[in-house]
């Protein structure tokens, strides 16, 4: 049986900004099921961005929860992704899904998986799913060689980038953005 591929999703803190951007590809084996999947969810308020890859109805099992938590700690990104990490990865119906998930707010990236990560990034970009490392090297050059484009900017042009490398990335983007500096 064909498993489902097709996610790229990006997290860029540059500038002022938090941008997550991710494409809209779904495949099934080698043909493209849906163009236009939108993959990025704005959770506790919309001061949280989460974006996914995995199975779609896996992805969305995890992020209720994580809003959940969210809710509980309220709106503490860190602590409510510590305690989805401890859950996903102890629960015996949680443990059998498949999905990663990155989940920033104004201060924070992070990268959430089954196995119990929670892993924040050194260089402010985390990237995810089948197109993931394509982004990741496009936006670290971009933010070396052109440090004067936005974080929505890079994002959106990595993404790019790498649906032109990726068959399992396409270009029809979903872009969320917060501001470090109005952010509470």
């Amino acid at each position: 049986m064909s498993t489902f591929h097709g996610t790229t999703i990006i997290m860029v803190k540059h500038a002022g900004q938090v941008a997550v951007c991710g494409d809209g590809q779904v495949s099934l084996g080698s043909t493209v099921i849906k163009g236009t999947a939108r993959k990025i969810r704005r959770l506790c308020q919309d001061k949280v961005i989460c974006g996914f890859a995995g199975a779609t109805a896996d992805a969305m099992a995890i992020m209720e929860r994580f809003e959940e938590h969210l809710n509980q700690y309220s709106g503490q990104l860190t602590r409510a992704a510590v305690e989805l990490a401890k859950t996903w990865r102890t629960d015996k119906s949680l443990r059998r899904l498949e999905a990663v998930m990155l989940a920033c707010d104004a201060n924070s990236l992070l990268l959430i998986s089954g196995s119990g990560d929670v892993l924040e990034p050194d260089d402010d970009i985390l990237t995810t799913g089948s197109g993931g490392n394509y982004a990741l090297a496009a936006a670290r050059a971009l933010v070396k060689n052109a440090p004067h484009l936005s974080a929505s900017e890079i994002a959106q042009e990595s993404i790019r980038i790498a649906s032109e490398i990726c068959v399992y990335t396409n270009d029809s983007l979903t872009l969320e953005v917060l501001d470090c500096k109005k952010a509470s």
